[in-house]
C-alpha cells in the first residue's frame, strides 16, 4: 500500500481535459462557465490593492486555474512559433522571397544588357543609340562592299566552272556580286544605268528631340521635302513618283469629284521610279546604295550564298581522292579549275561566310528594318525597355520583402517578452495543477506529460 502511494500519476497534457471530466474533477459543461468566471475576474481586479505581488500576477492574462486548457491549447498552438522557430522560418521565407526578387531583377537586367549588346548599344538611351547606329550603317555597308573586292578569284572560278560544265562561256554569272566586287557599294542609280550619278539626293533621317510627346519620334520628312510658307504646294517635293496632276482652273462645285467631260484634264502617268529626276541625279530609291535597297541587297546575299555553296561543294569533291570520275571530268577543264586546292576553297568559303554573317546578323536585320520603317525603332525601344521595367519592378518587390522582413522582426521582438511571460505563467499553472490533483489522490506525485516548457 505504501508503494502504491508513491506510484506517480502520469497524465498526457492532450488528455488532461478528458481525464478531469472522466473523474468528475471538471464539469462537462465547464466551457459555459468560463465567460462568467472571466467577467467576475475582470470586475474583481478593478479594486485590487496596490501590491507588487498582485501586480505581477495581473501582468499576465492567464492567471487562473480554470484557464488551464486554454493555456495548454495556446502552448500547443505556439510551440511552432517559439523564439527560434518563429525567427528562423519566417526569416527564411522572407530571405527566399528577397533572393527570388533579387535574382529575377538581375536576370531581367542581364537580358536587357545582353539584348543591347546584340544591337551594339550600351542601353543608356536606347532610341538615340539605335538612331546613331542607323547613321553609321552606310559606312558599315561600304566596308562590306570593300571586302567583296577580294572575291574576284572566287567569281572567276565559278564563271569558269559554269562555262566548262554548261558549255555556255558567254553567260555571265553573279552579276550583282561581280558589280559590287568591281565598284563597291555604289548607288542603285549606277547599277541601273551603268553611269555614276553627278548628284546624289539621299533621304535625310532626322534625330528626334529629347522630349517627344507621348513617346513619339519626330522623324521629320523622310525623303520628302515639305513646302514652306510662301511656296507653291503644287510643286513636287522630295521624291518625284512620276504622278502629274493637272486640274482645271475652275473649282468643282460641291464636295464630289466631277468626272464629266473634264476628266481628260486629269492625267496620271506611272513610270519607273527615278526616271523623272534630271539626268545624272540619283533621287529616291536610286540614291540608296545597293546594300541599303532591299531588292538589290537580297540579290547580293543570294549570290553570296550561291557562290558559297559552289565553293563548299568543290572543297568536298577535292577531299575525295578516290573519286576517279570527278578527276577525269576536270582533265580538260580550264587551268583555273585544275590549279585549285582544298585549302584554298576553304579559305574562300570562310570569307563568304563572314560576309553573309555580317549582312544577316540580328543586329543588321533590325537596322535594316529601322532604315526601311523609322517607326520600327519605337518597337525595338519598347521591347528593350520592357525588360528593364521588369527588372525595376522585381527590385521594388525585393525592397518590399525587406520591409516586410523588418516588420516581422519588429513584431517578433515585441512578442518575445510576452511569450517569456506566458511560459513563466504556464509553468506556474502546471505546478498548481499537479499539486491540486496530487491532493485529490492522497499526495501521490502527479506529472503532466507532453509539455516542453
Amino acid at each position: 500500500m505504501q508503494d502504491h502511494q508513491h506510484v506517480p500519476i502520469d497524465i498526457q497534457t492532450s488528455k488532461l481535459l478528458d481525464w478531469l471530466v472522466d473523474r468528475r474533477h471538471c464539469n462537462l459543461k465547464w466551457q459555459s462557465l468560463v465567460l462568467t468566471i472571466r467577467e467576475k475576474i475582470n470586475a474583481a481586479i478593478q479594486d485590487m490593492p496596490e501590491s507588487e505581488e498582485i501586480a505581477q500576477l495581473l501582468s499576465g492574462s492567464y492567471i487562473h486555474y480554470f484557464h488551464c486548457l486554454r493555456i495548454v491549447d495556446l502552448l500547443k498552438g505556439t510551440e511552432a512559433s517559439t523564439k527560434n522557430i518563429f525567427g528562423r522560418y519566417s526569416s527564411q521565407r522572407m530571405k527566399a522571397s528577397e533572393e527570388e526578387g533579387q535574382g529575377g531583377a538581375a536576370e531581367m537586367r542581364e537580358q536587357f544588357y545582353h539584348s543591347c549588346k546584340q544591337y551594339g548599344i550600351t542601353g543608356d538611351n536606347v532610341r538615340r543609340e539605335l538612331l546613331a547606329l542607323v547613321k553609321e550603317l552606310p559606312s558599315q555597308l561600304a566596308e562590306i562592299g570593300a571586302r567583296a573586292r577580294s572575291l574576284g578569284e572566287a567569281i572567276d572560278l565559278y564563271q569558269a566552272c559554269v562555262g566548262f560544265v554548261c558549255e555556255s562561256p558567254e553567260e555571265q554569272v553573279l552579276p550583282m556580286l561581280r558589280f559590287v566586287q568591281k565598284r563597291g557599294n555604289s548607288t542603285v542609280y549606277e547599277w541601273r544605268t551603268g553611269t555614276e550619278p553627278s548628284v546624289v539626293e539621299r533621304p535625310h533621317l532626322e534625330e528626334p528631340p529629347e522630349q517627344v510627346e507621348e513617346d513619339a519620334i519626330d522623324w521629320g520628312d523622310f525623303g520628302v521635302e515639305v513646302a514652306s510658307e510662301g511656296t507653291d504646294p503644287a510643286q513636287p517635293a522630295g521624291i518625284d513618283w512620276g504622278i502629274s496632276l493637272e486640274s482645271d482652273s475652275k473649282e468643282a462645285g460641291g464636295d464630289g469629284i466631277d468626272w464629266g467631260d473634264d476628266a481628260a484634264a486629269l492625267q496620271i502617268t506611272v513610270v519607273e521610279a527615278g526616271t523623272e529626276a534630271p539626268e545624272g541625279v540619283a533621287r529616291g530609291s536610286d540614291a540608296l546604295t545597293l546594300l541599303e535597297y532591299p531588292e538589290t541587297r537580297n540579290q547580293f546575299i543570294d549570290e553570296l550564298m550561291e557562290l558559297e555553296i559552289f565553293l563548299s561543294q568543290r572543297a568536298v569533291e577535292m577531299s575525295e581522292e578516290a573519286d576517279i570520275l570527278s578527276v577525269s571530268q576536270f582533265q580538260l577543264a580550264p587551268a583555273i579549275l585544275q590549279g585549285q586546292t582544298k585549302a584554298k576553297m576553304e579559305t574562300l568559303v570562310s570569307v563568304l561566310q563572314d560576309l553573309i554573317g555580317r549582312l544577316t546578323s540580328l543586329r543588321m536585320q533590325h537596322l535594316f528594318m529601322i532604315l526601311a520603317s523609322p517607326r520600327y525603332v519605337d518597337r525595338v525601344t519598347e521591347f528593350l525597355q520592357q525588360k528593364l521595367k521588369q527588372s525595376q519592378l522585381l527590385a521594388l518587390k525585393k525592397e518590399l520583402m525587406v520591409q516586410k522582413q523588418q516588420e516581422a522582426l519588429q513584431e517578433q521582438a515585441a512578442l518575445e517578452p510576452k511569450l517569456d511571460l506566458l511560459l513563466e505563467k504556464t509553468k506556474e499553472l502546471q505546478k498548481l495543477i499537479e499539486a491540486d490533483i496530487s491532493k485529490r489522490y492522497n499526495g501521490r506525485p502527479v506529472n503532466l506529460m507532453g509539455t516542453s516548457l
